[in-house]
């Protein structure tokens, strides 16, 4: 079987991950306006009506403003753990079909499996996703402040890994941010940096990982050529120096990646489904 992603936005001001089998699409996190999370989907040849979920992860504005257009405008069902469901609704949220699922107890979707897994951030309980289809195993952990022991036992053995590389911590200490949002980004509870999202990649990456997309990257606080050089380091010191590494942003979305396995569970290379990759798409703001 095979699954194929892309990440229609990811940073401070929307994130958003479409993720496809041959038979169920999902998106996980709706932090876009409706009119982008359609521009975005009409990108690479999806309609809001293919749509059969919606994860949340947690319940901040920018993983979640998408909210109200999907509730109102489609009959998309919306997954989310209890916590999350109450801190959504007391931001004046809708959730009308709203469905509940416990941390790290696999549903599913479809042909596709999910395990929502136990993060460290600064919500009421936030969650990362293992999403399955057959053996292919895509890993996605966009806010988090340190990786526990669940994370990585999570993460290993994907065959694609959506991890957070917020900041490098000297730009981030040279920036004139506020003191107290500096302490809360390297906090536990914040955001990894780019070294810590390369130590987590080097523990947990296997002969199946085909690909990295790094995530909530700092506009501020960071440079997408510095994540990918620490992480393509980290993989090439494993000896899997040719498992791709993109950097995300929010501006527009990547290309449409397919991620599979070999008939052994191992990984090809991830390729893309497109002829060529949207780094030139321009999407209208509202």
């Amino acid at each position: 079987m095979r699954l194929k992603i892309c990440i229609l936005a990811s940073g401070s001001a929307g994130n958003s991950i479409h993720v496809a089998s041959d038979t169920t699409d999902i998106l996980i996190d709706a932090g876009l306006s409706g009119r982008q999370i359609e521009a975005r989907l009409g990108t690479i040849g999806k309609k809001v009506e293919n749509v059969d979920a919606v994860l949340i992860s947690h319940e901040h504005s920018d993983h979640i403003r998408g909210l109200r257009f999907i509730d109102k405008k489609t009959s998309i069902p919306v997954y989310l753990n209890s916590a999350t469901s109450r801190a959504v609704k007391d931001r004046g949220f809708p959730l009308s079909r709203a469905r509940i699922f416990t941390n790290n107890s696999p549903f599913t979707l479809g042909d596709i499996r999910v395990t929502p897994f136990s993060v460290t951030h600064d919500a009421s309980d936030p969650v990362g996703f293992a999403v399955y289809a057959g053996e292919v195993k895509i890993s996605i952990a966009t806010d988090l402040g340190h990786a526990t022991h669940l994370v990585k036992d999570m993460l290993r053995g994907s065959h694609a890994i959506v991890i957070e590389a917020n900041h490098d911590p000297r730009l981030l200490r040279d920036h004139p941010r506020p003191w107290a949002l500096k302490q809360r980004i390297k906090s536990r509870q914040g955001h990894l940096s780019n070294e810590s999202a390369a130590s987590l990649i080097e523990e947990v990456a296997t002969e199946k990982l085909q690909a990295v997309f790094l995530a909530h990257i700092s506009s501020d606080c960071n440079r997408p050529h510095i994540g990918i050089e620490k992480i393509s380091r980290s993989l090439a010191r494993l000896g899997f120096g040719e498992t791709a590494v993109i950097a995300t942003c929010y501006e527009r979305p990547t290309g449409v990646f397919e991620i599979s396995a070999d008939n052994d569970g191992g990984g090809a290379p991830a390729r893309y489904t497109d002829k060529e990759t949207l780094q030139g798409t321009h999407i209208e703001e509202e």
